[in-house]
């Protein structure tokens, strides 16, 4: 069974940076896709950013250029970079992935099957 454990969340004023990572027991190549969602307080879980196999990326429009995807195959790892952070931004932040190349077609509404357990991201104003 695939194990993604997040790393990286905490508090941050506003205008500020936090980098998440996430750590998967599977070897990231086997991977169609890789995804950063969150959960704001109240809410349902959205989309945050998507990296495929083949390196393309997507990103939610609240991102605004914000936030960046990355993935580090070499440490089975993918991370998410996230600049000029606001107090909207504050969410259980989770990564996700896909063995299944049919989440190419789905984009951000595409559900992975394997989750991390989240981490926190804090942003004050």
């Amino acid at each position: 069974q695939v194990q993604l454990t997040e790393s990286g969340g905490g508090s941050v004023q506003a205008g500020g940076t936090l980098r998440l990572s996430c750590a998967s027991s599977q070897s990231t190549p086997l991977y169609a896709c890789m995804y950063w969602f969150r959960q704001l307080p109240g809410k349902g879980r959205e989309a945050v950013a998507i990296i495929r196999r083949d390196g393309t990326t997507l990103y939610a429009p609240f991102v605004e250029g914000r936030f960046t995807v990355s993935q580090d195959n070499a440490k089975n790892s993918w991370t998410l970079e996230m600049n000029t952070l606001k107090p909207g931004d504050t969410a259980l932040y989770y990564c996700a992935a896909s063995n299944l190349e049919n989440c190419y077609k789905g984009g951000l509404d595409y559900i992975p099957a394997s989750w991390g357990p989240g981490t926190q991201v804090t942003v004050s104003s």
